[in-house]
């Protein structure tokens, strides 16, 4: 049997080890540590390894000491346009001080809350003096300069470092995007008139030069043609007058082909008498 004496030592044993367990706890190199002592923050353990602690008296809170991830909703938002865009914003940031944080928010999920509502504050008094194209465009980084500056004064209240911060997606609202495709068409359609009439006015342009162009070369051509029957009528009566001195006959004859050329056309009747002045020509060769 166990005597009385053995299950003493026993219990005792058992004690023991309890107030042993509970008088160490272990830091992982991962994380950092801080001992409360009825609920007042004592010290903080930085150092990864074996610790020792008041049991039952004081109590340890965890910290991760690696770079965390904040991702607060996306919230819409106004540009100074008056477009509305929906922003998905996010930042890095690492515990530095966990007494701070500690006195801050106590739990990472109440700093999620808290710092993620700062967060998305700066994004939105920052998006709220740009225009959409400082937002796509190449004044992104300063825009995001100035986030990151906003977020980066608040960080010591809550001992924190904030590594970065970045705008992941931002899109348009519906409404944003069918008035954006509304006016872009505008735009288009407005370039398209304006092009056509451009074009409407160089082809206007063209066809009066050409007209210009057609009518002084006619009227050059009509003028020389002119001048060239006129040397031709004039040559052709100098010929004539010629001929008349030399040969009067032959004069007499030619000019009667002439008529006979003039008068007798395609389908062209006549009525003379066959003895006629007119066709003494027909009977005879001149000169007989």
């Amino acid at each position: 049997m166990i005597s009385v004496r053995q299950i003493s030592l026993i219990v005792a044993a058992v004690i023991a080890l309890m107030l042993l367990s509970g008088s160490l706890f272990t830091v992982h190199q991962t994380h950092q540590a801080l001992v409360l002592q009825l609920g007042e923050p004592k010290r903080v353990v930085t150092e990864p390894g074996l610790h020792v602690k008041l049991p039952m008296v004081q109590d340890v809170f965890y910290y991760d000491s690696r770079v965390l991830d904040l991702d607060p909703p996306g919230q819409d938002m106004s540009l100074i346009d008056q477009r509305r865009i929906n922003v998905d914003a996010f930042a890095r940031y690492k515990i530095v001080d966990p007494l701070t944080f500690f006195q801050a928010v106590q739990t990472e999920t109440a700093f999620r809350d808290r710092f993620g509502s700062i967060l998305n504050g700066s994004v939105r008094d920052a998006l709220g003096r740009a225009e959409l194209a400082d937002v796509l465009g190449d004044k992104r980084n300063f825009v995001m300069r100035e986030i990151t500056d906003a977020v980066r004064r608040r960080a010591p209240e809550f001992g924190i470092e904030v590594v970065e911060v970045r705008i992941g997606r931002t899109d348009l609202t519906q409404d944003t995007t069918q008035a954006t495709y509304g006016r872009m068409r505008s735009d288009r359609i407005a370039e398209a008139a304006e092009k056509r009439g451009l074009g409407q006015e160089q082809k206007s342009r063209i066809e009066a030069e050409a007209d210009k162009d057609r009518t002084i070369i006619i009227a050059e051509a009509e003028r020389q043609a002119q001048i060239l029957v006129g040397d031709g009528e004039a040559e052709s009566r100098k010929i004539l007058n010629a001929a008349q001195g030399k040969d009067t006959e032959f004069y007499a004859f030619f000019r009667s082909l002439e008529a006979y050329r003039a008068s007798m056309g395609a389908g062209t009747t006549m009525v003379l008498s066959p003895d006629s002045e007119f066709f003494r020509y027909f009977n005879k060769a001149p000169g007989k």
